[in-house]
């Protein structure tokens, strides 16, 4: 949830109007086909190579975005096709810093598992294919590759994150570009999040964060961590780039009680000293850019994002040169998307509200501008409308700033409005050319594009005035926003839609639940509905994060925060909902879950209210096919023009409405998510076995299986069992016991110790107490429970063999994620009895399934009837990253 400028999800978010035309029709701008919006551009995203030769770009290839590269002085239409990808769009590339690679990351239908691929633009197309081979550098399944850095000085390197070894950290490489050789430099058990790399393209910084939300920055030598520097989790520090001389940093930081606005420093990694550089010289806004010259390693400038960018160049060549520039491209936004290592020849992109971009070649020392290829050709810019910034008054006073698109040719009062709040939510919309804004206003719609409290960008105490406030005081700046527009006569407050993605699908949900009397329409696209199951269910690699979710946005683990997050969840007001509501998500969403979208599209059919649904089965966090974009550009769009008037475009190809069949949800086939409810205690009135057993351990993880093999050993101590499993991983050791009661076989105690981490945990009838320790930090916990906790670490086998032989057929009770520090109910049921080839022998078998969760953990357990020991099991933890685990009985 990064600041940027629109996220995917948001992207592909589209509103449109009524086929019944208003009295001012005539003086709209012509009604433009949707595909000219959301369509494939025809070119995007060039960058030139680094020694100035050629120039790689994205274009359509069987109707998919694919990477293409030419001559830099050569016609576009001289390119050659570098991929060949057919569903989903290549999302972005780079060049190897000696040009002789480009590379390009790859997901699996959205899961968001990259992979880096490289390929070699000299080479010919491989026998009976279109393209040259292209290598996956970090061919893991299931693994989500981290880019850290291209070090100029290592031409044939970069440096990766992989979480292979634990789906929740990413341990450090080196990767070989030309052979893709891989080398681990640090293996990651230190809660590290990010790294900074000097000039010379060595790990010297790292970034953590602890448990308590805090980030450290920790000077990295010899494998030893030293803290430099630190921030609270309410204040943000990060490094940004080494000085010349590699004894200094340069950082974005707003630390300290006195300091709003994210600023530039200088830190002195020799003294410790923190000098300031530069914050916004009108004291408006945070820091949002530092540039700086690849040929030189100097500062050159800064940039801050307030309505509108301003630049400060503190070259006064590059000064000159920017002048020149927006001389030559008045009105408009100047970016340098690329340059080469001499900074001689550039790619330059001007942008505005009504323009996507226009992209140049710069010759610096001719300073000759030549035109390359304008993003989006055939969208006519003259019918597009201006996007004003605004301000206005949130429900306490507090200010908030916001744009707002008027429809072209007509006048601004009584207009539908679609508001739009941007996902994240630690995040921000910014001025320039939004295609969904402009598709909205060639429809006949006003569109508010709010940057309510929480947004990141306008200062500390704008972001953390968010803190818990979702569905609240955040809610309430988008809805004064409606109210504003209502006010000046621009609205009319009969005809208002809310659409958004992510966080902004929450936003949506809110709207109609909080305000249901407010909107007409509403859209949510992979928008979460309650916030407990969101943050129950976010992905593994976000674990360093899940202690910053509790403080800006509740607690679930406390019985106060757990109140406030259910008191914010819309799922738990659909009472309330009274607003014609689409729902539109992506089944392969690693951050909200499709169970999200579910459970809301249930509780709406169950109360009798009608709901649409979208459910495309091979897209995420948002759709990126080109045909799933369009199929659901044009529901949408159908949708809002029959609740909100204005105009609408019928007619799509016949492959889109194809696929817009196949992606519509008959509501009434929709399941609710399946949720255990833990009931008393189970009578369990059979002892433990006591003895060591010895079990083969095989673990499949991203695409690898590793075996191990690990004791378990069941002794009596007073009036409990003590199990304790011994494993041993190359990593080291791992030591875990629990205390079960004999009364009742539920635990009493547990310890776990794993090289640099150690648990303890107490277990008691309305909590689990406990601390953990990393790296000699350590943290007290506390979880709340409303139920037993059973068959938990060590003692799940041995516990699931005593409740096979004590009679019943399914049992629930909880189990305690300590690590993500959560009590997870569970439901296990005998499913019969079973016949299990073992050694040389067949073995009859009682055999039992244990489901956790909402399903993300399953497990099926084979226990010896004759011998009354678990013989074998097998199943997959969605929470350890999708891990499969089989475990057998050696002899």
């Amino acid at each position: 949830m990064k600041s940027q400028r629109l996220l995917v999800f948001l992207l592909s978010a589209v509103i449109a109007g009524l086929f019944l035309p208003p009295p001012a029709e005539a003086k709209l701008p012509p009604l433009l086909d949707r595909e000219l919006f959301f369509g494939n551009p025809e070119i995007a995203g060039a960058q030139i190579s680094p020694d100035g030769k050629f120039i790689a770009f994205l274009k359509p290839w069987n109707d998919t975005r694919n990477i293409w590269v030419k001559g830099t002085f050569e016609p576009f239409s001289a390119a050659r096709l570098l991929t060949s990808e057919t569903k989903r769009p290549i999302p972005g590339f780079f060049w190897s810093q000696d040009s002789r690679f480009i590379l390009f990351v790859k997901d699996n239908d959205g899961d968001e598992n990259y992979n880096v691929w490289a390929v070699n633009p000299q080479d010919p197309p491989e026998e009976g294919k279109p393209t040259p081979k292209a290598r996956n550098l970090t061919d893991l399944k299931g693994v989500r590759t981290m880019i850290y850095s291209v070090p100029k000085k290592q031409p044939d390197v970069i440096w990766v994150g992989l979480n292979d070894r634990d789906p929740s950290w990413h341990d450090l490489y080196r990767v070989r570009i030309a052979t893709g050789e891989q080398e681990l430099v640090y293996k990651n058990t230190d809660r590290i999040v990010g790294w900074e790399f000097d000039l010379e393209g060595q790990p010297r910084l790292a970034a953590r964060i602890l448990e308590n939300g805090d980030t450290e920055i920790l000077a990295f030598d010899s494998g030893q961590f030293k803290k430099v520097y630190g921030c609270s989790v309410l204040e943000t520090c990060g490094t940004l780039r080494f000085s010349k001389d590699g004894n200094k940093v340069y950082m974005l930081t707003n630390r300290g009680e006195n300091v709003n606005f994210i600023q530039l420093s200088l830190l002195d990694l020799t003294t410790g000293q923190e000098e300031k550089i530069e914050s916004d010289p009108l004291g408006r806004v945070d820091l949002s850019q530092a540039i700086f010259s690849e040929r030189t390693d100097e500062l050159v400038g800064t940039v801050y994002l307030e309505d509108k960018p301003r630049v400060y160049f503190r070259d006064p060549t590059w000064a000159e040169m920017y002048a020149y520039l927006q001389k030559k491209l008045p009105g408009k936004v100047v970016n340098i998307s690329s340059m080469t290592r001499d900074e001689k020849l550039m790619l330059v992109t001007a942008t505005a509200d009504t323009e996507p971009g226009e992209t140049y070649l710069f010759d610096r020392e001719r300073k000759k501008l030549t035109f390359q290829y304008r993003i989006r050709e055939r969208l006519p810019r003259k019918y597009l409308a201006s996007v004003q910034p605004i301000r206005y008054p949130s429900s306490d006073g507090l200010e908030i700033p916001a744009y707002l698109t008027l429809p072209k040719g007509i006048p601004a009062k009584n207009l539908p409005l679609v508001v739009v709040p941007h996902g994240g939510p630690w995040a921000r919309d910014f001025w320039g050319y939004s295609g969904m804004a402009q598709f909205l206003a060639n429809r006949g719609y006003a569109v508010l594009q709010p940057n309510f409290r929480g947004s990141t960008g306008y200062g500390k105490a704008f972001l953390n005035a968010g803190n818990k406030q979702w569905g609240e005081k955040m809610q309430d700046d988008i809805t004064w926003g409606v109210k504003y527009l209502v006010e000046k006569g621009i609205a009319d407050p009969k005809r208002v839609g809310i659409m958004g993605g992510s966080y902004g699908g929450y936003a949506t949900l809110a709207g109609v639940t909080f305000t249901p009397d407010l909107y007409a329409a509403a859209v949510d696209i992979v928008g979460p509905s309650n916030l407990i199951t969101l943050l129950e269910s976010i992905p593994p690699y976000w674990e360093a994060m899940r202690v910053i979710f509790h403080v800006r946005m509740g607690d679930p683990s406390t019985p106060e925060g757990k109140a406030q997050l259910e008191r914010q969840s819309p799922l738990n007001h659909v009472d309330k909902i009274k607003t014609p509501l689409m729902v539109v998500q992506g089944a392969n969403d690693p951050r909200v879950k499709k169970s999200e979208s579910d459970q809301i599209v249930v509780a709406l059919r169950d109360k009798g209210f009608p709901v649409e649904y979208l459910l495309a089965e091979d897209e995420g966090h948002g759709f990126a096919r080109p045909v799933n974009q369009m199929a659901m550009f044009a529901a949408v769009e159908k949708f809002l023009a029959k609740h909100l008037g204005g105009r609408y475009q019928a007619d799509m190809p016949p492959d889109v409405a194809k696929r817009l069949a196949e992606i519509t949800v008959d509501v009434s086939k929709v399941e609710k998510p399946k949720k255990i409810q833990v009931q008393a205690k189970p009578a369990v009135h059979v002892a433990l076995l006591p003895g060591t057993f010895r079990y083969s351990l095989r673990v499949e993880a991203q695409g690898q299986s590793q075996s191990f093999e690990s004791a378990i050993s069941v002794q009596e101590k007073d009036n409990a069992w003590v199990v304790t499993e011994t494993l041993k991983l190359p990593q080291g050791e791992v030591s875990d016991t629990a205390e079960v009661s004999k009364a009742d076989l539920t635990l009493l105690r547990r310890s776990v110790n794993q090289g640099p981490l150690s648990l303890t945990a107490h277990f008691e009838k309305e909590k689990i107490t406990g601390t953990m320790t990393m790296a000699g930090q350590s943290k007290p916990f506390e979880i709340a429970l409303s139920g037993p906790v059973m068959a938990d670490g060590p003692a799940t086998g041995p516990t699931l063999v005593a409740l096979a032989q004590g009679g019943g057929e399914s049992w629930t009770f909880f189990r305690a994620d300590l690590l993500r520090q959560q009590a997870q109910p569970c439901q296990v049921t005998i499913l019969g009895e079973e016949t299990v080839a073992w050694e040389s022998s067949s073995v009859p078998t009682t055999k039992l399934e244990m489901v956790c969760g909402e399903g993300e953990d399953r497990f099926t357990f084979w226990v010896d009837r004759s011998r009354n020991v678990l013989l074998k099991s097998s199943g997959q933890s969605a929470r350890m990253g999708g891990v499969t685990i089989h475990r057998t009985l050696l002899p």
